[in-house]
């Protein structure tokens, strides 16, 4: 059954607020203004051993005044919830645009703001995707089910940790501007995750096992068997830990690669996902974390990998960690190509960044994560399309005679043009002439991004698509943090460089 904003958050003054600072920015001579008013709660749990470890339970609310005036950007942000007060923050936004002008000239540019155009959508609410709210969930059940979930791992055999954690957040957004749009918003999200650590008596050595469960887009159901099998997942682990604490160090050199997609999302997101932002292609995220190979003079040239690489940047997808109805900029959500038949053919846009490259409009990529932060260009949900009819992840191992079959995410590390990358994984397996032969320990995958995906050789078909993705995509000057979802098949990437990172640490 689709659910319903909030009451309590409907009962908030929100359309008044919105009145009152909109009218007073038209009346200082704003071309454009937009008002967003956010409530966003994000409890958290944590066990060691199946113990409390800590609890957390916070609630950012406020709201958020953003002009266009006299061609600059001015913003300003409060709490108050009276008239007066959001009228004053609406004049500390104008106010801030003439200070940002005179700096501006100042530096001797005479670049103006201007917004592609959208629609008015007037009067839309939207709810995302989901069937219990988790915070309609008492505490005591999240804590139990994740002491039971730790005292499963504990009581295997080599096991001698357990860490297990629960994050839940439910976002509520109201949005109006100048133009007549009105939005009013809920999402709700929720990570959990749990860690096996095993140690050598003798030696001292350790090594951990995480689990691959994606953070979703979904509700409390996700815990108790919908979108996931957590009996399997939990039951299978400690069997897998042992066997890695007894594998074999990788011998570095040239292998075929199976990446499962538990991996292979995080690729996505750092070697696609980031370099198709069109802000950092542009440069303007070049004093925080660089810029981006996919250069914009690229668009509809650049050979992204093979042919059979299709990508796309989705804000609807259900479950979606970067799914909205609207945006930040009161945008409708869209799908769209940004790799097409491995060539370069989209970027990820809002309105600024769209109408300064003459694209008609934006797809609908702005976000702040707070009330107290200004929108900026954030990442859609960016995926790795699969072949209609393409291979099981089983047979596409049967197809590699010297090969890794790589599975879940751990460390990386990628230049600040997301060119040249190195990847980890929660476990390896050798393949040897088609068939798993066995845990690895001490890999790393290491690439250029066009030429990494310029190797794969298949891709999965739909049954081994999964949804991956990540709570804590950082970006922008002051930081902010976004969720976002990335799909992909399973695919092979053939002749990649894999590195022993105990030798590479010269250990």
């Amino acid at each position: 059954m689709p659910h319903s904003i909030d009451a309590s958050f409907l009962a908030l003054p929100l359309r008044p607020l919105a009145d009152a600072a909109l009218a007073r920015a038209r009346a200082l001579g704003a071309e454009h203004a937009d008002f967003r008013f956010e409530r966003v709660r994000t409890a958290s749990w944590r066990l060691r051993d199946a113990r409390p470890a800590g609890t957390s339970d916070d609630t950012d609310l406020g709201y958020a005044v953003r002009v266009v005036h006299g061609g600059t950007w001015g913003f300003a942000s409060g709490v108050d919830l009276t008239m007066d007060a959001a009228a004053r923050v609406a004049s500390q936004a104008v106010a801030m645009a003439k200070l940002s002008a005179k700096v501006i000239a100042a530096a001797g540019s005479d670049e103006r703001v201007e917004l592609a155009h959208e629609p008015v959508h007037e009067e839309r609410t939207w709810v995302s995707s989901y069937e219990i709210n988790p915070f309609d969930v008492p505490d005591a059940d999240k804590s139990g089910l994740l002491a039971e979930w730790s005292a499963r791992l504990l009581a295997a055999d080599g096991v001698a940790h357990a860490d297990a954690t629960l994050m839940t957040v439910q976002e509520n957004k109201f949005y109006a501007d100048s133009a007549g749009t009105t939005t009013t918003q809920q999402r709700v999200r929720l990570h959990p995750q749990l860690t096996a650590v095993a140690v050598d008596p003798t030696t001292g050595e350790f090594d951990s096992m995480r689990t691959i469960a994606p953070p979703v887009g979904r509700g409390w159901e996700y815990l108790t068997g919908t979108g996931w099998n957590w009996d399997a997942e939990l039951a299978e682990m400690p069997s897998l830990l042992a066997e890695k604490m007894r594998a074999p160090s990788v011998r570095a050199g040239s292998y075929d690669l199976v990446v499962d997609p538990s991996n292979l999302w995080l690729t996505i997101h750092e070697s696609i996902g980031h370099a198709t932002e069109l802000d950092r292609a542009l440069g303007y995220e070049a004093a925080y974390a660089g810029t981006s190979f996919a250069t914009f003079d690229q668009l509809g040239t650049l050979k992204y990998g093979s042919k059979i690489m299709n990508v796309t940047g989705d804000r609807t997808v259900e479950h979606g960690l970067a799914t909205v109805g609207y945006d930040d900029e009161g945008v409708a959500a869209q799908s769209w190509d940004l790799v097409k038949d491995g060539v370069l053919t989209g970027y990820q846009l809002d309105r600024r960044i769209a109408k300064l490259t003459g694209f008609e409009r934006s797809n609908g990529c702005a976000f702040a994560d707070s009330p107290s932060h200004v929108p900026v260009q954030r990442m859609a949900n960016v995926s790795l399309q699969p072949a209609p009819n393409g291979p099981s992840t089983q047979e596409l191992i049967s197809g590699v005679e010297n090969g890794i079959y790589v599975v879940g995410d751990r460390s990386w590390s990628i230049d600040m043009q997301r060119y040249n990358f190195q990847f980890t994984g929660q476990r390896f397996f050798k393949i040897e002439n088609g068939r798993l032969a066995g845990q690895l320990r001490d890999v790393a995958y290491q690439a250029t991004t066009t030429d990494f995906w310029g190797s794969m050789a298949a891709v999965g078909g739909p049954q081994t698509y999964v949804l991956g993705g990540a709570f804590n995509c950082g970006k922008a000057q002051p930081g902010q943090i976004a969720a976002v979802s990335h799909g992909c098949p399973s695919a092979l990437f053939q002749g990649v460089n894999i590195l022993n990172t105990t030798q590479e640490a010269g250990r």
